[in-house]
């Protein structure tokens, strides 16, 4: 069964074309990262999958079939724009909303106190949202989202005013839940976090897919012809090496088209030079994301 499936989406708004022709799929027990530049459509993407407005043209499948109230029980969402019932305390507050997912009180309070535990919340169960610091309140919202057990959540920008600390644990929360079989959309601006946690990504820019597919296969598309290399001491010259980059901490050694990385390693081990890295160069998710489409927002 496939959780989403999203085929030749648009969807206009007066003389905007927000989002272009979107088309992508999550199956159990995967992470899709959603990345793109402010304004590349991806709210839209989100709110129509979640039936919140409909599609100009497209179709949208969740668990194999149209979006129905029933369903709606088994996602969890966290939005981007925060709210939080300021009078409740944190316990108040997620048992409330857990009754209206249709979940059991005494269940719902034990999976609270079990999630607020690994967030470090669990002192602050019954202080009131108004007392809480935005990141704190942050963890409430994410607990919210999942307490229920859905099995489809989508996160947007759920790091945002978190410590170091608290994102790892949400982090770890969130690697749980896609061994357990859930699906997750993970919509953010931190790159890096696409790349530790996410199986997919897809980059969307002016409503257009500019990237999708498995991460490490996306990465390697955009493999440069060179090497990133750290010794210890000097080496001679090196047939074929065409450039030679200086970066912080490491060479980057830009190779000829008819030299591999292969013989540039056994050049320099019959050299006998001391090697701590040299590995093939892979651009970050972030390097790829403005090689696609910062030169469109400068």
């Amino acid at each position: 069964m496939t959780v989403v499936e999203v085929k030749n989406l648009y969807k206009s708004y007066a003389d905007v074309l927000a989002v272009d022709d979107l088309t992508f799929s999550v199956e159990p027990g995967e992470i899709l990262g959603l990345i793109g530049p402010n304004g590349a459509g991806k709210s839209s993407a989100i709110k129509m999958i979640l039936d919140f407005m409909k599609p100009d043209i497209g179709t949208v499948k969740i668990f194999d079939q149209s979006m129905n109230e029933a369903f709606k029980d088994r996602i969890g969402y966290l939005p981007e724009e925060r709210g939080l019932y300021k009078r409740l305390t944190a316990i108040e507050l997620i048992l409330y909303l857990a009754s209206l997912k249709g979940m059991d009180r005494k269940i719902a309070e034990e999976r609270a106190n079990v999630l607020l535990e690994r967030v470090g919340m669990l002192e602050n169960r019954k202080k009131k949202n108004k007392e809480m610091s935005k990141g704190m309140g942050q963890l409430i919202q994410f607990i919210v989202t999942v307490v229920h057990d859905p099995d489809l959540i989508i996160l947007d920008e759920p790091f945002a005013g978190l410590d170091p600390i608290r994102t790892d644990s949400i982090q770890a929360i969130i690697s749980d839940l896609r061994d357990q079989g859930k699906s997750v959309i993970l919509s953010t601006h931190q790159m890096n976090k696409v790349e530790e946690l996410c199986d997919k990504v897809l980059m969307i820019d002016k409503g257009k897919t500019v990237l999708y597919g498995d991460i490490q296969t996306s990465k390697a598309n955009f493999r440069r012809h060179s090497v990133r290399l750290e010794t210890e001491g000097s080496w001679n010259d090196i047939p074929g090496i065409v450039e030679t980059k200086l970066h912080n901490g490491y060479v980057e050694l830009m190779l000829a088209p008819e030299i591999t990385p292969q013989e540039v390693l056994d050049n320099l081990v019959d050299q006998g030079v001391i090697i701590n890295r040299f590995e093939v160069s892979t651009p970050s998710l972030n390097e790829i994301f403005l090689v696609l489409a910062g030169g469109n927002h400068e």
